[in-house]
């Protein structure tokens, strides 16, 4: 790997990150100071009426007041008005700084004028949508090709559960095998299939509800960095199922690395699928681009038979999804006549529309004119550098740790429990779950915007200064805990 290229400077130390995990999880929870959380719901109440009153009008015609799970903060969602850089606006007027960055596909910050303005002239000429083939879909297949060899063709869809989709579908046309293991407690999007063993390892179809159980009889999932438990799966299926179609990972560790992996886990699995006859599926879909425009697979040194994309190769636009892999799997998606042996048929109507794919161009482009992962990642490594300073100097057991630009914080550790302690599971999903709602809450209401109030996504936008500023809010929140 040549650590110059990517956003990762160093990988993290993983068997100390999981030492600090387990002491967290064993401790009673430091929650926010009830008189702390009174005067943080109060900034709600009196300073984002507009919000309250815009989602409470929404609950009317939206199934829980937002349309989807990234939007829904406690206690109340925000309604946004603005967002530029590093920086959003809600609908009240209140500024924040903006570590969701949509969920992470914004490596250039919000709203970056240089693709903005081609967009525009784009939709001036030729609309967002035409239905047949335009020249910015070869364009952007050509340059995802010269980033990542490994993606010999690219079939662009319309987000990254789509792509998952295509890329098992793809698999087992391939492979003409049924299995499909996945590293338990990765999101690989919400299809039938994927419902499984989902956020939290172990779990197999505890959040399928309205999900045929048949639907995910052939999915199976190990541990995270279990390779031991990855050969015996695939040899029970080599054995007594018919083989395996694929594995299926996130390279940094399930949860966009939440429960992150060793750093020679990827080439171990590698090994394993080759040993076993098994493609082997990265899911880039954040990985893809911000960790540098290799992605993982070039950080890591490891080629993957498929790589599924979405949010970041358009960067932000609307249909990010895409597949990409080896020729000879990539032709079972051949549209109309011309596939190669059994077709995997998929579809989507606005698929690969000349708007995405022109954004991803111009977005991929500027990401390498300007560096932009580089930039983010060591923006991610100040701000992982002085959380870790914060909770020393307070002395809490909270652990902060990066790949890059994508920044974890955990303080309530409810995504670390695992059913191989269901007793924990039962008694302390629900009360770690709310206070990390609660952290969220009180980061938003000192100006800070998170995912799910434990994990941060920095962009180019974040100059010393912007991080520098978060760290002080991040700091007076900390003094809010419990016991300081």
């Amino acid at each position: 790997m040549s650590e110059s290229a990517y956003a990762i400077s160093a990988w993290h130390d993983t068997a100390k990150i999981y030492e600090q995990l387990n002491a967290l999880i064993k401790q009673p929870m430091r929650a926010i100071r009830r008189d702390k959380m009174q005067e943080v719901l109060a900034y709600f109440e009196t300073r984002c009426a507009g919000s309250k009153k815009l989602t409470d009008e929404a609950k009317k015609l939206i199934p829980g007041g937002v349309q989807h799970n990234l939007a829904f903060n406690y206690p109340f969602p925000l309604a946004v008005d603005k967002a530029e850089g590093a920086l959003m606006w809600d609908v009240d007027g209140n500024r924040y700084i903006d570590f969701l960055q949509a969920g992470g596909p914004t490596v250039l910050g919000s709203n970056y004028a240089p693709v903005r303005d081609q967009i525009v002239n784009l939709l001036q000429t030729c609309g967002p949508v035409t239905g047949l083939f335009h020249e910015y879909e070869l364009k952007l297949a050509q340059l995802v090709n010269r980033y990542m060899p490994a993606v010999e063709m690219l079939r662009m869809l319309g987000s990254g559960t789509e792509s998952v989709m295509a890329a098992i579908r793809a698999a087992r046309a391939h492979t003409g095998k049924k299995k499909v293991i996945k590293v338990g407690g990765a999101y690989h999007g919400w299809s039938d299939q994927m419902v499984y063993g989902l956020h939290i390892p172990g779990t197999g179809t505890f959040e399928a509800a309205g999900i045929p159980r048949g639907c995910s009889q052939h999915t199976q999932e190990i541990f995270p960095n279990d390779l031991e438990g990855l050969r015996r799966q695939l040899m029970l299926n080599r054995l007594w199922g018919g083989g395996t179609a694929a594995v299926i990972l996130e390279p940094v560790g399930p949860e966009s690395g939440t429960r992150p992996v060793y750093p020679d886990f990827n080439q171990k699995v590698r090994e394993l699928c080759d040993e076993f006859g098994a493609l082997l599926i990265f899911d880039e879909v954040v990985t893809g681009f911000r960790l540098g425009m290799g992605g993982a697979q070039g950080y890591f040194g490891v080629k993957p038979d498929l790589t599924v994309f979405g949010k970041c190769i358009t960067g932000g636009y609307p249909m990010a999804g895409g597949l990409g892999g080896r020729r000879d799997v990539m032709m079972h998606l051949s549209a109309g006549i011309g596939g190669t042996g059994e077709r995997a048929y998929v579809g989507g109507t606005l698929s690969a529309n000349p708007m995405s794919c022109a954004a991803g161009y111009f977005a991929l482009t500027e990401m390498e004119r300007t560096q932009a992962p580089v930039i983010a990642g060591r923006a991610g490594d100040r701000l992982c550098k002085g959380l870790q300073e914060i909770i020393n100097r307070r002395g809490l057991p909270f652990v902060a740790y990066n790949q890059g630009s994508i920044v974890h914080l955990e303080t309530s550790g409810v995504m670390l429990l695992d059913f191989k302690n269901p007793i924990k599971i039962a008694t302390e999903m629900k009360p770690r779950k709310h206070m990390l709602e609660e952290m969220g809450a009180a980061y938003m209401s000192n100006g800070l915007i998170t995912l799910a109030g434990s994990r941060m996504y920095t962009s180019m936008a974040d100059t010393d200064e912007v991080i520098d500023e978060a760290l002080n809010r991040f700091d007076t929140v900390m003094g809010f805990v419990e016991g300081q």
